[in-house]
């Protein structure tokens, strides 16, 4: 079974999202599972104590070591990633959620205020995830983000294999125009090639419209696959 350990001082938000749909019915079906563990509940005072003003000086609070690390010395050792959700980390990618989706699972530190002591992260060896170049109020909903792309992922979650393969991100290139009927909506018909039944001229086309769109919008993916495809 795949296990989620999610660190946080809002435990109340998990599952949140993830208990409905896909991730949720696969949650009750035992196909993965989910902790969430009250980081107030390792606190080394009666106060509950999480933070303390940043060393140096300046605005807001920074999560404290001792009781961080007792949170996660909580969890019994085992081979999975343990992961701190912060602006600063490597951006995420389909290739990291895939390789995570095929693991154990993961270790997830929620951090708040202006981020975590630097000595803890080193000590228990934290591997910082980004999921955009923006800033959150903490890191539970990058951590949602982050568990909905690896559950998808696990097998038996997803009805139909192939819908995981033919997306965004999944080659290299955005995914392709999507159609359903009506066959005409306010006068604009489906691609005639899509209905055309030629199974090889309909994948011709969804890669082309994938590379078009790549192209268009993400000139970087575009680059990386260009690159790759040079023998």
């Amino acid at each position: 079974m795949w296990r989620a350990s999610v660190l946080t001082i809002f435990p109340e938000m998990f599952p949140g999202p993830l208990g409905v749909s896909l991730a949720g019915r696969a949650l009750n079906a035992g196909l993965w599972s989910l902790e969430a563990i009250d980081i107030r509940a390792h606190a080394l005072d009666r106060h509950g104590t999480v933070d303390d003003t940043p060393a140096g000086g300046g605005p807001g609070m920074v999560m404290k070591a001792d009781v961080l690390a007792k949170a996660l010395d909580s969890i019994p050792a085992d081979p999975r990633p343990r992961l701190l959700m912060s602006a600063r980390g490597a951006p995420l990618t389909q290739a990291r959620v895939a390789a995570l989706a095929k693991g154990d699972g993961a270790v997830i530190l929620c951090g708040r205020f202006e981020g975590v002591d630097e000595r803890l992260i080193a000590a228990r060896g934290l591997e910082e995830v980004s999921i955009g170049d923006f800033v959150l109020s903490g890191g539970e909903t990058a951590a949602l983000t982050l568990l909905d792309a690896c559950v998808r992922l696990i097998p038996g979650v997803m009805g139909k294999e192939a819908s995981g393969v033919e997306e965004s991100f999944s080659d290299g290139l955005l995914e392709y125009p999507q159609y359903t009927r009506p066959a005409v909506f306010e006068g604009v018909p489906i691609p005639e090639i899509l209905t055309s039944g030629d199974h090889g001229k309909v994948a011709k086309w969804r890669l082309s419209e994938a590379e078009r769109l790549t192209k268009e919008r993400r000139p970087d993916l575009w680059a990386a696959y260009l690159a790759r495809k040079k023998p």
